[in-house]
């Protein structure tokens, strides 16, 4: 059997994935979630996609290693096309940017693969907002979003289900305005930003990840104060804009867990 030991990242990725599952996880890599999710028993089988030559005989090996080549199919191919229509339940898609991720899914839909499946496990390195919005304009409903630290990155999982306004899984509820304690007002934009279920149970991580933001934003008003461009004066408002915003939300937030 494997033994290679799951980053915290990719441990919280298998958490989200649903008991008795069957999962495709794309860009697998060395294949190490769906040989963890099969061999604890949370999936029942799993497909393992890669497109590079290198990571798919990379997770040839870790499946055959692990014992599990007759419950982990092993393929090649671009995105989620190494996925039959309903043939899996549960996506993942770990360690890539959110704007790949959300064009991943976006050709996969159009091409039928995402039938039959009830969940997404999903890994943006970058890019949150961007895979928010995705899930937001395609009917998936984020049922919970957790933030870590791990080797000094900043990582967020979402986790998504499909819309079912009958059983109150429903996006207007999840981005309906967010009030604070302090009375401030968090509108969907702010929350397809920040993160709705982020800004209701922050933790340390989420506030190092927006001062960090901070930080950035205020490098580049810096820049900009040096430029004599007109365009260069509405950057500045519009930068000043979101760095009050963002200050603003982090003094309301409750700071007693953290």
């Amino acid at each position: 059997m494997n033994n290679n030991k799951l980053s915290n990242r990719l441990q919280l990725v298998l958490e989200q994935i649903p008991q008795g599952s069957i999962v495709a996880d794309i860009g697998s890599d060395h294949a190490l979630l769906p040989v963890a999710a099969v061999g604890s028993g949370r999936a029942l089988s799993a497909i393992a996609g890669e497109v590079n030559p290198g990571p798919f005989e990379a997770a040839r090996r870790g499946v055959a290693e692990a014992g599990l080549g007759k419950v982990i199919a092993v393929r090649r191919g671009d995105g989620l096309e190494v996925l039959e229509p309903r043939e899996a339940d549960c996506i993942t898609i770990a360690g890539m940017g959110g704007a790949l991720i959300a064009s991943i899914l976006d050709r996969g839909r159009s091409l039928g693969k995402l039938e039959g499946v009830r969940t997404l496990a999903l890994q943006p390195n970058v890019g949150e907002d961007i895979l928010r919005r995705w899930l937001l304009s395609h009917d998936w409903v984020l049922a919970a979003e957790h933030i870590l630290e791990e080797d000094g990155k900043i990582y967020e999982i979402l986790t998504a289900v499909k819309e079912d306004a009958a059983a109150g899984i429903s996006n207007e509820l999840l981005y309906r305005d967010l009030k604070l304690d302090c009375g401030l007002v968090c509108e969907r934009e702010l929350l397809l930003e920040m993160g709705p279920w982020l800004l209701q149970a922050p933790n340390a991580v989420f506030f190092a990840k927006w001062q960090a933001e901070i930080a950035k934003l205020e490098g580049i008003l810096s820049s900009l104060s040096r430029s004599a461009q007109p365009s260069a004066a509405d950057r500045r408002h519009k930068i000043s804009s979101q760095i009050k915003q963002i200050k603003g939300v982090l003094e309301c937030l409750p700071k007693d867990k953290l």
